[in-house]
């Protein structure tokens, strides 16, 4: 029946008939409808207090205490290019787990509002456009087509790829330059 094929890094599920349909959590950013895998969202909670980070990239908003547990929090409007999101009522932080090679991460993502869960199928799923999407095509997994409108699903492991995100924020090259050895004389 159905195969695995792998393409670029990420295991895509091939099947003779129509795909089986994905769960997704909808949101709003910045006017647009965006998706993610259901599998991947771990919790949603409201908007709070955010510990800033000095010296980090506009999109790193700073970090939450999320039951003992520091869980960083990303602005995806920000991620994309956009502005910073300005913080509403309906404003709130999804906390989605990021696999990376033996680990799991938890990211917090604030988005403008939650929608809700949908069923796409795989036959309305389109895949990413080359050009005129204003985020990077490669953050793209497809295009779901819901009620004649277009639902954009993210490749969350991509948008938030635990290593771009330590590379953008110089982490790994900062780490290297800690201190000089002291000389032993």
């Amino acid at each position: 029946m159905g195969q695995v094929v792998h393409t670029k890094g990420t295991a895509v599920a091939a099947s003779s008939g129509t795909a089986a349909p994905g769960q997704y959590l909808t949101f709003t950013l910045g006017g647009e409808m965006f998706g993610v895998g259901i599998l991947n969202v771990k919790e949603i909670i409201e908007f709070g207090s955010i510990t800033e980070i000095p010296m980090m990239p506009v999109f790193i908003r700073g970090v939450i205490n999320l039951r003992g547990a520091v869980v960083p929090v990303i602005d995806l409007a920000a991620r994309f290019g956009g502005k910073v999101t300005e913080v509403g009522r309906r404003t709130c932080i999804v906390i989605i787990e990021v696999p990376d090679e033996e680990t799991r991460h938890d990211i917090g993502v604030i988005v403008d509002a939650v929608s809700e869960v949908l069923e796409i199928p795989g036959s309305e799923i389109e895949p990413p456009p080359s050009f005129g999407a204003r985020i990077r095509a490669e953050f793209i997994q497809g295009m779901g087509k819901v009620a004649g409108k277009f639902v954009i699903l993210l490749d969350i492991a991509r948008v938030l790829s635990v290593e771009e995100i330590a590379m953008l924020t110089g982490v790994e090259s900062a780490a290297g330059e800690v201190a000089p050895a002291a000389g032993g004389g």
